[in-house]
């Protein structure tokens, strides 16, 4: 391993990143990533980005973060939550896992679940 690869990963290891989510005055949800929350909060409050999200949407209210030692985790986590539908947040925020678990689901009529081999059922 080369010095900067060390280095990088010890200086990885003295930070934390957090994956959080914000409730908007319009009852939408951000997903955001960060390595310093306070401040990254304080930029969506104040409007300091005209071209964010959060800008036209304020007031936000801060409804659930997670921290993670490595910010490649704290990355998939928030492109993964935001693919994912309004109530799945909800569900994901109250740790209702039982509940997230059937929302994550595949429901189309295509999947294995609800999958009707017809040669079987003509030979029954």
């Amino acid at each position: 391993m080369t010095f900067f690869e060390l280095w990088y990963k010890w200086i990885n290891c003295l930070m934390e990143y957090f994956v959080y989510i914000l409730e908007c005055r319009d009852k939408s949800y951000y997903v955001g990533v960060t390595n310093d929350l306070t401040r990254r909060i304080t930029e969506h409050t104040s409007g300091l980005k005209i071209d964010c999200y959060t800008f036209k949407r304020r007031p936000v209210v801060l409804k659930y973060f997670i921290t993670f030692d490595n910010p490649n985790d704290a990355i998939y986590w928030e492109k993964k939550l935001k693919k994912w539908s309004r109530l799945k947040k909800e569900v994901f925020m109250k740790k209702d896992w039982k509940k997230l678990h059937n929302l994550a689901e595949c429901k189309n009529a295509t999947s294995h679940k609800y999958y009707v081999n017809k040669e079987e059922v003509e030979n029954k």
